[in-house]
């Protein structure tokens, strides 16, 4: 019976490791559905198209799945609580997640560290890095370490 359960528990970690949804993250739900769309549109596309391209398929196929999103948001962005410019973040999902699209050979670090100072800029807990550009679609989510909640303080 032991034996079974431990078994049992590897099936379900398996599966859930191959899961777009990672339940362990904060909005897992969302983010999954957004990287279901992603992979969606890649593997229509492929890889070799601009990222306006990418960005309006996936807008196309965020809509289909009934995701609430605003594209192109201008965001503020923020220094010692003052705000000191805005900028445009590819996909605003349901108030709460960021989406930035890449349409490169590869994700570098640099890429994960400009997507995660745009989180904090934001004041944003979770987002999106997503690259079509690759043979396989890369995805990463990120957490915003410093998050604050500006808006509930």
């Amino acid at each position: 019976m032991k034996n079974q359960e431990n078994q049992e528990n590897q099936v379900n970690q398996i599966n859930q490791e191959k899961s777009v949804v990672q339940t362990m993250y904060k909005h897992s739900e969302l983010t999954g559905k957004i990287i279901g769309c992603a992979m969606k549109v890649h593997a229509a596309l492929g890889n070799g198209f601009q990222e306006v391209i990418y960005q309006r398929a996936l807008s196309i196929e965020m809509t289909e799945q009934s995701i609430i999103f605003s594209r192109e948001h201008e965001m503020p962005v923020f220094y010692k609580q003052q705000q000191i410019g805005t900028r445009r973040v590819d996909f605003l999902v349901d108030e709460v997640v960021s989406v930035e699209l890449k349409a490169i050979t590869s994700l570098e670090d640099v890429h994960l560290a400009q997507a995660i100072n745009y989180l904090e800029a934001y004041d944003l807990e979770v987002g999106l890095l997503i690259n079509f550009g690759a043979k396989s679609l890369q995805y990463r989510r990120l957490i915003n370490q410093k998050f604050k909640q500006k808006k509930n303080q």
